[in-house]
């Protein structure tokens, strides 16, 4: 077999192969800040667990506050592309103003937390838009294969980001490790610009507008219990994330190279469920396998806060933990992506996803805000207990809906009417 020949039919074709790669440029950069971003907090500015937690309700806030309305401003726009790099342009220059600071000496905690919201905003706006430009680029009985690339795109950024990311701290600080991120985001406006998709027609105002994904997400029984075993485990899983960098340096006494050298390593196991998650919803069907995915992202979670003993056997526990979890991770977000994207009528799709979002990842600043409490007021492994068992429940919220005894995506032209 040719070389070319191998290559995913999607990445011959140069439009997808340029939204690809911006998409997959961009999230490398964004896992750099996901580090670099908290570990500027811990180690120039010295935060607490409760501040950590403000932190990282400040970069989730918006996801709760401005899904529905940017998803009904979406939904009335002819150019949700150039939305897009405005909010990749903008998410860059917001970036550069931290090691500016930071030079400067005047960096504060206070800083980070408005950039941290200003970056979520911006991430909530490029988010609703492209949602519909996915749709308008890639055909429906090619979803699994395009969620497949994408995903696997975010097992490689999950692979080179932390590494990247950690290394850079080490190297140029914090603050500065963050200029990486601005140049990936200048990168995604570039290829993004390259391309010329036909976006669906703008949905006209009417009554019941701003509302309408909301009230679709509530009545759909597959997209409802979605949205409650989603939003538990963000929850849940917030609650996990705003202490993981404190507990791994702090308490288990790890560097930031060995932090991000564990992350990468752990987000092979993502880069292997991307690539057999095809297979594995071709052979157990859509529904079992985003519950398989459900037990298999949260249960492996739990070895973090067993972690103990010797270093090495702290890092290898970690990194088990991380492996397991990626795999898991990836066949949820190929298989439920898929299925949310068949499941949603065109004409309401960016305030579905809105009203999605919203009541899915606004639990995240919730999980967060408890998370930082928790871990000031019982300490920092007690609640990553907490943290990894709610997650590990989540699954018993699909158990009674459609979602299980779906075998096959159903045809997107049975889902034109809209249930108001």
């Amino acid at each position: 077999m040719k070389l070319a020949e191998r290559i995913p039919g999607l990445l011959r074709e140069r439009t997808f192969r340029s939204y690809w790669t911006g998409q997959t440029v961009s999230l490398v950069g964004s896992e750099i800040s996901l580090i670099a971003i908290p570990l500027a907090a811990v180690l120039v500015l010295g935060a607490d667990a409760a501040e950590m937690g403000w932190l990282k309700a400040a970069e989730l806030l918006p996801t709760l506050l401005l899904n529905l309305p940017l998803g009904a401003w979406a939904d009335r726009q002819a150019r949700r592309r150039r939305a897009m790099i405005a909010a990749d342009l903008a998410r860059a220059a917001l970036l550069v103003t931290l090691p500016v600071a930071y030079l400067l000496d005047v960096l504060t905690l206070g800083q980070l937390y408005a950039t941290a919201f200003a970056i979520g905003a911006l991430t909530v706006l490029f988010d609703v838009c492209n949602n519909t430009l996915f749709v308008a680029l890639v055909p429906p009985e090619r979803y699994v294969q395009a969620n497949s690339l994408v995903s696997g795109s975010r097992s490689m950024s999950w692979l080179a980001g932390p590494g990247a990311g950690g290394l850079l701290v080490q190297i140029l600080t914090a603050p500065f490790a963050l200029l990486a991120d601005a140049f990936t985001y200048l990168v995604s406006a570039h290829f993004l610009a390259r391309i010329e998709p036909v976006e669906p027609v703008p949905e006209p105002v009417g009554k019941g507008h701003f509302t309408a994904g909301l009230r679709w997400v509530v009545k759909e029984p597959s997209m409802r219990a979605l949205f409650a075993w989603s939003g538990t485990i963000q929850f849940f899983n917030y609650m996990f994330h705003t202490l993981f960098v404190l507990y791994v340096t702090v308490e288990l006494g790890l560097g930031a190279g060995v932090l991000g050298a564990i992350l990468s390593a752990g987000a092979v196991g993502g880069l292997i469920g991307a690539a057999c998650s095809g297979r594995i919803v071709r052979r157990f069907g859509i529904g079992p396998s985003i519950l398989c995915g459900s037990v298999g992202f949260t249960l492996p979670l739990v070895l973090v806060p067993l972690a103990d003993g010797p270093l090495p056997l702290i890092v290898a526990t970690l990194f088990v933990a991380e492996f397991l979890s990626c795999v898991g991770v990836m066949v949820i977000d190929i298989a439920s992506a898929s299925l949310q994207m068949v499941l949603i009528p065109q004409a309401i799709r960016s305030r579905v996803m809105g009203a999605f979002r919203t009541l899915n990842h606004g639990f995240r600043p919730l999980g967060a805000l408890l998370g930082g409490f928790l871990g000031s007021a019982i300490g920092l492994r007690p609640t990553l207990w907490i943290g990894t068992a709610g997650a590990v429940l989540a699954v018993l919220w699909l158990l009674p809906s459609p979602v299980p005894g779906t075998r096959e995506l159903p045809e997107p032209a049975a889902q034109d009417s809209v249930p108001v």
